[in-house]
């Protein structure tokens, strides 16, 4: 069994990827054997965007050194599935975060299980009312006093 110096292996790669762009570049092959699919071309995902947000939303589940008490896994769930997908359904992100923060007559800050939503959209003045709705439905279901909300400028390309 040969085994290939470190000169060798690089020469067998670089004439893989040539071997690769070659069988990939020649001619009779379907365009889309070359090009990937592309999510553009209609009112939801455009080509361009102008005039769109990217708004953050954090969502305190309950605290980080209690984990089996605020709110579920299920209840957390639900309130995505019936609150925000129905108002921004093309799309979001969530992510799992632990976030804390000391009011100023606290000793000690308070730790606390988080979700992070992140939506992308036109910055219009229904979309702001829909995340609105999203934050005040949490804030009724959960008793909370607040959902921090950050909205940016987003440059948007699909």
């Amino acid at each position: 069994m040969h085994r290939f110096c470190a000169s060798c292996r690089r020469h067998g790669q670089a004439a893989l990827l040539a071997v690769c762009i070659v069988t990939l570049a020649a001619p009779g092959l379907p365009a889309q054997t070359i090009q990937g699919p592309t999510l553009q071309g209609d009112s939801t995902h455009p080509a361009e965007a102008t005039n769109w947000v990217e708004t953050r939303l954090y969502f305190g589940l309950g605290p980080a050194n209690h984990p089996h008490t605020g709110i579920t896994a299920a209840a957390w769930r639900r309130f995505l599935d019936g609150e925000v997908t129905p108002r921004f359904p093309s799309g979001l992100s969530v992510s799992d975060l632990y976030g804390q923060w000391q009011g100023q007559a606290d000793t000690r800050p308070s730790r606390l299980r988080s979700k992070l939503v992140i939506l992308v959209y036109p910055a219009t003045a229904e979309n702001a009312r829909r995340v609105d709705a999203i934050r005040t439905a949490w804030k009724q279901q959960t008793g909370d006093q607040s959902v921090l909300r950050v909205t940016t400028p987003a440059d948007v390309s699909f």
